[in-house]
Order: C-alpha cells, then sequence, then structure tokens
C-alpha cells in the first residue's frame, strides 16, 4: 500500500483513496463532503462510465425511443433536434435506464440476453474507469491544483476484480495510486438497503455467471417463461442474493489491498480531518500489507 501507518497517511503532502463498499454506506457522501472542504477532488466512476465510456449507447437508447414518435423521427433525421444524456453525480438515472431489468416488454422489461449484452459493455466500462482515475491523480493536481483525490467508486467494483489475483489488472494499478478503503456496512445497513430496494428496484450489474444461475433459478421456482417475467420482481430476487455474493468479495478486496472502515464510524465523520483520522486508525489497526 502507499501508506505504510497511520502517520505516514496523516502526513501526506497528497492524499489519494478509493471508497469501495455496497450501495449506501456512505462512499458519495464522504467523496461530496471532502470536495466541498475545498483541496480533494471528487473522481465519480459511474460518472465516467456514464458519459466517456456508455455515452453514446445511452443515447441511443434515447434516440431509439424518439424515433417511434413521428415528429421526432423527421427532426431526428433531418439533425433538427439534439438527444443526449443530462447524467450528473447526482443523478445516474440516465445510466440505471439504459442497464434496464429483463422480461416483460410491456412492463419495461428488456430481452434477457440483450441485458447481458448491456451488462458485459457495463463490466468493460468500469474496470477502464477504474483504471482511469490514476491519471486523473495527475490531471487534478496539474490542471486545477488539487492536492488530493477520492475516487467515488461503483458498488459493483468487486464484480470486475478478482482479489486473490496479486497481479489483477484493475486492483495493482489502483492501490499502487491510492489508498484502498472497504466501508463496510453491519446487518442493520443491509437490511435497511433491502428495504430501501424493495420500495424502489433499480437496474443493477452483476458478474455473468452468477446473472445467469439467478434467472435460471427464478424462472424455475416461478414457472414463468422469460418473456413474461416481471422486471421488478426478478431485479428484487437477484439482489437479495447479491447482497450476500458481494460481502466477502469486498472484504478480500480489503484484506488483500487496502483497510477497513465501518460504515458506522463513516457516518459520524462531518469534517475532512476526521475522516483523515478515521483512516489512520484503520492503518494502524491494520499494521504492515502482506504484499
Amino acid at each position: 500500500m502507499i501508506y505504510s501507518s497511520g502517520r505516514d497517511w496523516l502526513g501526506a503532502r497528497h492524499k489519494a483513496v478509493a471508497l469501495i463498499g455496497m450501495s449506501g454506506v456512505g462512499k458519495t457522501r464522504i467523496s461530496q463532503l471532502l470536495r466541498d472542504a475545498g483541496d480533494w477532488f471528487h473522481y465519480s466512476v459511474d460518472f465516467r462510465i456514464g458519459t466517456r465510456y456508455l455515452g453514446e449507447y445511452i443515447a441511443d437508447d434515447f434516440k431509439r425511443e424518439a424515433m417511434k414518435v413521428p415528429l421526432l423521427r423527421e427532426m431526428l433525421r433531418s439533425d433538427s433536434i439534439y438527444i443526449g444524456s443530462n447524467l450528473s453525480f447526482h443523478n445516474l438515472a440516465p445510466l440505471s435506464h439504459w442497464l434496464g431489468k429483463p422480461g416483460d416488454a410491456e412492463l419495461g422489461g428488456i430481452p434477457f440476453e440483450e441485458y447481458c449484452r448491456r451488462q458485459r459493455l457495463h463490466r468493460a466500462a468500469e474496470a477502464t474507469a477504474m483504471r482511469d482515475a490514476g491519471e486523473f491523480i495527475e490531471r487534478a493536481g496539474m490542471l486545477y491544483g488539487y492536492p488530493h483525490f477520492v475516487c467515488d467508486t461503483s458498488g459493483s467494483i468487486c464484480e470486475v476484480v478478482d482479489p486473490q489475483d496479486p497481479q489483477d489488472r484493475v486492483l495493482k494499478p489502483v492501490s499502487e495510486a491510492m489508498l484502498i478503503v472497504y466501508i463496510r456496512g453491519s446487518e442493520a445497513h443491509e437490511e435497511a438497503l433491502k428495504a430501501r430496494f424493495d420500495r424502489a428496484p433499480k437496474p443493477m450489474y452483476y458478474r455473468e455467471d452468477f446473472l445467469r444461475a439467478q434467472w435460471s433459478r427464478y424462472l424455475s421456482e416461478k414457472g414463468v417463461e422469460e418473456a413474461a417475467v416481471n422486471p421488478d420482481d426478478f431485479i428484487r430476487f437477484g439482489f437479495a442474493q447479491l447482497l450476500g455474493h458481494r460481502r466477502p468479495l469486498y472484504q478480500a478486496i480489503a484484506d488483500n489491498w487496502g483497510v477497513t472502515v465501518e460504515a458506522d464510524d463513516i457516518a459520524d465523520v462531518t469534517t475532512a480531518e476526521e475522516f483523515d483520522a478515521l483512516v489512520s486508525r484503520a492503518l494502524d489497526a491494520r499494521g504492515p500489507a502482506p504484499r
């Protein structure tokens, strides 16, 4: 790791950290808090995915829908209107809408194989967006004068890496440029996340072997054909299995590549100084890294 101790972290002139963890544990809140402190650059992996790597796919999806409306079709074909995504750090809805949910088209679903194709595109985009972070550390300093850098990762980062591989193409460059900090949620956090997701299920990224296994299991248990699947019902079903699947993956990343802090402790952080102190304690509690 690039910081060997809490003292090393606190004394660093240039701090760089990658926050990982499940959705809702506080990654974006802390990133915004650090950015608002004035000397931290906030790099959002989801924003990078949705603009640099999947932006054209997202816009094409909007155009495909617009082409169904005669007036918009005519205007698009004559280059009279522009249709694009207004994705932002605070609004990732265009990316979620494009990723979609498999199932009945009448209920907003898309064919399962198309869903898998989009999942593969997202996987490649996420891995590349993570590797881009190292370049942005340099740009943040050279262009804008930010001494510190926080990488706000996607909740699915654990799905695109192999934490047991010391040469992993994502974790290796990231760990050489930043301290990886896993924000570990408690059982209460997971229950709250399940309840929130149940109220408003949203598209998710799944590792393809896991996704196909859950899809087959769902069809078998529910006794339905692919085209008749309720998209929200399947997404809820998959998400319930996903939490248990991801928990050990995140912990393996922290154990092999970084440090762990608790979501309850992150929730108490209100200043950049308090965040620094929390990371410092995590480094000292870990001791020397094994690699």
